[in-house]
């Protein structure tokens, strides 16, 4: 007998055009892959005749919710390997965030290397504890772990402000030396910091974001602010705002263009700013903002978002402005729940080709 298909259920907070299910989303990709060119998939965007390029994907590749059998990776694409290779022949680019949880390896970053084509793009999130974020200490490498004060090995979770200041050193030294065979391959598209709602504007934090620019060292870092006082303001309109750019922009580092929930203590207005002529960057989070500061809600469901075409529609000027100021605009859809970022993704491409 058949098996029927559970019916799909629309989260509470939202409406079934905002989490329309993965078979809803599943054809919706399926029309937007019909206005692509086959040639681009895998491909950056090329923009004029300056060698500037926009580069689109999403910020995950291996959530549970995506690897589920027909969800985006065909049937039969079910090993690391192959979900690796499927997805970067669709897009040219992925953010990495697992480093956030737990250090990367070098041998991990060696496979990544070589299951991509020449082209394709890394960009990397900075782990927590570069960014004043809380870490399992039993998600770190064994080294650090034994080097750890007794009273701080045998805490289940731990801030960087904790640390002895060659403990701190050795979390930057391992994250940048494990990503040494992406760079080695010209992969290494740069480090994600992001930031806390709790990181505010003030002379301590400025000094920690210089300080970071430092250590990254010529590896082109980007800057996610996730709390209003950044910006003087819900709409982005004071003073601050102009303040924060700045300060990017003389370090060097590149500001990271949101769409995300409004109205609250983190939410960031869609600006678009472009403070390093190599790289702008825009994230798209969803507009959930009923689970986007609750505690202890699952990741996955915060960005439990599918875009409107309409939505979407409303980005095309704003990537089109950045991408006339940096050499690469990349475009990242972090509403990774099932297929609705890739889908996203799918029709911000088609959009834009």
């Amino acid at each position: 007998m058949a098996r029927t298909a559970k019916p799909h259920q629309v989260a509470p907070d939202l409406d079934a055009e905002h989490d329309a299910g993965f078979a809803a989303a599943s054809e919706r990709a399926a029309r937007a892959l019909e206005a692509i060119p086959p040639e681009q998939l895998g491909h950056p965007i090329a923009v004029g005749n300056e060698g500037r390029e926009i580069r689109i994907g999403t910020a995950s590749w291996t959530d549970p919710t995506i690897t589920k059998g027909n969800v985006f990776y065909p049937r039969g694409v079910t090993s690391s390997e192959d979900r690796l290779r499927y997805y970067a022949s669709q897009f040219p680019t992925v953010e990495v965030d697992s480093t956030y949880y737990s250090l990367p390896e070098r041998a991990i970053a060696t496979l990544w290397a070589a299951r991509t084509p020449p082209d394709f793009v890394f960009h990397v999130k900075a782990h927590a504890l570069m960014t004043g974020q809380p870490t399992e200490v039993a998600r770190l490498p064994e080294a650090l772990i034994d080097a750890l004060p007794a009273a701080l090995a045998d805490k289940p979770r731990i801030y960087a402000k904790d640390l002895p200041l060659e403990l701190y050193d050795a979390v930057w030294t391992h994250f940048l030396d494990a990503l040494e065979p992406l760079r080695e391959a010209g992969k290494l598209g740069g480090v994600l910091l992001q930031y806390p709602r709790w990181f505010l504007p003030t002379p301590e934090n400025k000094d920690h974001l210089a300080e970071s620019a430092v250590r990254l060292a010529g590896t082109p870092g980007a800057v996610e602010l996730r709390n209003h006082y950044w910006y003087g303001g819900a709409d982005g309109t004071g003073k601050a705002t102009q303040w924060t750019l700045d300060m990017l922009r003389d370090l060097g580092l590149a500001y990271v263009m949101v769409d995300g929930p409004q109205g609250l203590e983190s939410s960031v207005p869609p600006i678009v700013a472009v403070t390093s002529p190599q790289l702008a960057m825009v994230r798209l989070h969803g507009r959930r903002a009923a689970t986007w500061e609750a505690a202890k809600v699952p990741t996955v469901e915060r960005y439990r978002y599918l875009y409107t075409q309409r939505e979407l529609d409303a980005w095309l000027p704003r990537i089109d402005e950045a991408s006339a100021q940096a050499r690469r605009t990349t475009v990242f859809l972090n509403n990774c729940y099932g297929n609705y970022g890739t889908t996203n993704a799918r029709e911000l491409l088609a959009r834009l080709v």
